[in-house]
């Protein structure tokens, strides 16, 4: 088995505050994940959308901001573990994110 993140990605911060219906939503896809054990680490809330961060780029200059060349922003993340990314990417599929336009990024973690 591997471990895979899920990177939720965002387009407009108004998104960022799901209403009752889509937090249950988003919770009973959750519960489906851990019915199954695949659910490693439920994750949490990332980034705030305003002004809490800073960029070091490579040639070590420090900019304000969350990375303002971005057209996303990161909402939050999971991990589950699958056989295969392939599956990973199924159960992906299923959150509701989709249905206010949202992405999901899914990432193979690396065991050290």
């Amino acid at each position: 088995m591997k471990d895979f993140m899920l990177i939720f990605r965002l387009k407009d911060v108004a998104d960022f505050r799901p209403s009752p219906e889509q937090m249950q939503e988003r919770m009973n896809w959750l519960a489906s994940i851990a019915a199954q054990e695949k659910l490693v680490d439920k994750g949490n809330t990332l980034l705030p959308t305003m002004d809490a961060g800073r960029h070091i780029s490579a040639d070590q200059v420090v900019t304000d901001g969350p990375y303002t060349e971005l057209k996303e922003f990161i909402s939050g993340y999971i991990v589950i573990r699958t056989d295969t990314i392939d599956e990973a990417v199924e159960i992906a599929k299923q959150n509701p994110i989709f249905k206010i336009g949202g992405s999901i990024e899914v990432r193979e973690l690396l065991k050290r």
